[in-house]
């Protein structure tokens, strides 16, 4: 095997790739090539860094010197200045927004210090499409020790008293789960991955898959062996092409080296992995609903119980857990229950990966102990807010999440505590806010694809959610009352007690917390018919300053409904009774005469 002087990793997530990665790498290699250095220079794509605001992202090895925001064009320079003549190029290092100064290793950047990385430990660091480099770093060895060991109920304790829960959002116990499935009889027993990630900005699953796919096999044949199962299933979006294609490129040659298959390394258990496609229904995220999905129906929940672990996948024990549960099924095995159970908190054990987005410097795909505060996460990992603007909210736990706001920011994060605080830990989208932001809106944002994506089943989400919605559609509209906040909160009680599955249950959650939490905002929609932060259209008024207008006539000469009166060189009026609140008048007005109030 060839010894190379120097790695350069290139960052093949799917938002990388969005920006030229791809582009990056065939220059590197055309660069490499034209100076003879191929032999001596590895180019290698990688997963994803994590790091997505400032990609993409090249890292050179064993100088752990991280360059962003990498055009094609920079490649030349890199080889010349770093590979060649040893001198970092300084304009491509991540510059410290306190210090002001740059910053050459990831590990002393204010985004990666309090991070831990256990699930995407590979992500970043390796080719996930070469299964040498995922057995360099102790791949597939927890599956030789379990084959080896013979003792599944041990895989099963082990979990139980790493106090791993489910990452898709219940957070149930994963060695129950699995012990539930292991005891219950059939002919054939199933092992599914849920990889059906479906939450607005939640990009954790998929990232894992595009960038560890391996790991995700291994847990699944420990998981096979462990509850007696020889038939795996993977169903994932079929609009994640990237993710697939990686998978099918691991479970080819996992399947060539002897861990997928008949007689697995000489062990005599048999197991196989299948890929099933979803259509990219939110609902599917839901066990049963998945397991209906699968079989071929109509991608509705059913009440539980039967659970999947006594009758799923046609009928059978079926035990599904998601992707980032089963990337830390290997490391756990590897390192064993206690290291794992001493991260985190009582009854939270491990680390979460959150995709952070929203009104956040440094957005991104970041791993973090359970406990870690949410002021840690916005403020140190995220970088603070976006053009210093005033942190409002966080909506965690994706679209059946809840907003927390100022007073949660030193609450640690975990499964209890985002309960107890009106929120979610769901499968780890995390959304920020500032103060532009229109809390009203937000909810009627989430609610709005809750009511698309509901499968109707059920009265209480087809249905409640809809007139949920209709009342906030009123409330933006300036044609709310005081009874409407009343019925908002009444009915969404009742969606949340009375809903077949977690999606309806978890519906109103955004509804509920920002009343809570934005009362007085509320409140202004209703009684003063205001929007405090000027985003819902109807609740604008759009006035011009009389000592500010100098006649100009720009704004008159750009509304679409004539509604500007006022001669040349005058001062101008808006009719309000046609004004359509669009907003030209106020972009097109060079002399800041026109307010919205």
């Amino acid at each position: 095997m060839a010894k190379y002087k120097y790695h350069i990793l290139i960052c093949g997530g799917t938002g990388c790739r969005a920006s030229e990665s791809d582009q990056i790498h065939k220059q590197f290699d055309i660069i490499l090539e034209e100076k003879s250095l191929e032999e001596d220079i590895q180019v290698i794509q990688t997963g994803c860094f994590g790091f997505c605001e400032k990609g993409p992202i090249v890292k050179i090895m064993p100088d752990n010197t991280f360059y962003t925001q990498v055009k094609p064009s920079d490649c030349l320079e890199i080889i010349e200045e770093h590979i060649i003549k040893g001198r970092s190029v300084n304009r491509l290092l991540y510059e410290d927004p306190e210090t002001k100064k740059h910053v050459e290793d990831s590990k002393h950047m204010g985004f990666y210090k309090k991070q831990l990385r256990v699930a995407l430990r590979n992500c970043g660091f390796i080719n996930p499409e070469d299964i040498n480099e995922y057995l360099a770093n102790d791949g597939y060895l927890a599956l030789a020790n379990v084959l080896e060991q013979k003792n599944p109920m041990a895989v099963i304790e082990t979990l139980k008293k790493s106090g791993l829960r489910g990452r898709g959002g219940g957070g149930f116990p994963t060695g129950l789960k699995w012990e539930f499935a292991a005891k219950n009889k059939g002919d054939q027993k199933y092992v599914v991955c849920n990889a059906d990630e479906g939450d607005p900005g939640a990009f954790m699953d998929r990232s894992i898959l595009e960038g560890d796919p391996h790991t995700v096999i291994e847990a699944m044949v420990i998981n096979g062996y462990a509850i007696g199962s020889t038939m795996g299933l993977v169903y994932i979006r079929a609009e994640y092409p990237l993710a697939i294609q990686r998978l099918k490129i691991a479970l080819d040659q996992a399947l060539e080296y002897g861990f997928l298959g008949d007689d697995i390394l000489g062990s005599g258990f048999n197991f196989n992995i299948d890929i099933r496609y979803g259509a990219g229904a939110f609902v599917c995220g839901e066990e049963t609903a998945l397991i209906h999905s699968m079989e071929g129906n109509r991608g509705e929940p059913t009440f539980k119980p039967p659970f999947p672990a006594e009758s799923g996948y046609k009928g059978q024990p079926t035990n599904v857990n998601n992707v980032e549960t089963y990337a830390n099924i290997p490391v756990i095995l590897n390192k064993g229950w206690e290291w794992f159970s001493s991260i985190g908190t009582e009854k939270s054990k491990g680390t979460k990966v959150f995709a952070l987005a929203g009104k956040v410097n440094n957005v991104g795909l970041i791993e973090v102990p359970m406990g870690t505060t949410l002021r840690e996460i916005i403020f140190e990992i995220g970088g603070g807010i976006k053009d210093g603007k005033e942190f409002k909210a966080v909506q965690t736990g994706g679209p059946s999440g809840g907003c927390l706001t100022q007073k949660h920011l030193d609450t640690p994060i975990d499964y209890d505590n985002l309960l107890a605080s009106g929120s979610m830990m769901g499968s780890g989208g995390m959304i920020v806010m500032d103060e532009d932001d229109c809390m009203v809106a937000i909810a009627k944002f989430y609610l709005e694809f809750t009511v698309e994506e509901s499968c109707g089943k059920c009265s209480p989400c087809r249905i409640g959610n809809m007139r949920l919605f209709e009342i906030l559609e009123k409330i933006c509209a300036g044609n709310g009352t005081r009874e409407d906040l009343d019925q908002l909160r009444n009915l969404g009680n009742v969606i949340k007690d009375a809903s077949l599955c977690g999606l309806g249950q978890t519906s109103p959650n955004p509804v509920l917390s920002t009343i809570d939490n934005f009362w007085d905002e509320y409140v202004a929609h209703v009684d003063d018919k205001k929007c405090p932060a000027g985003v819902c259209r109807d609740l604008k008024r759009y006035e011009i300053v009389p000592e500010a207008c100098v006649g100009c006539t720009v704004c008159a000469r750009n509304c679409p409904v004539n509604c500007i009166e006022g001669e040349r060189k005058q001062v101008h009026f808006i009719q309000q009774d046609l004004c359509i609140k669009c907003g030209a008048c106020y972009d097109k007005c060079k002399f800041n005469a026109i307010i919205i109030k």
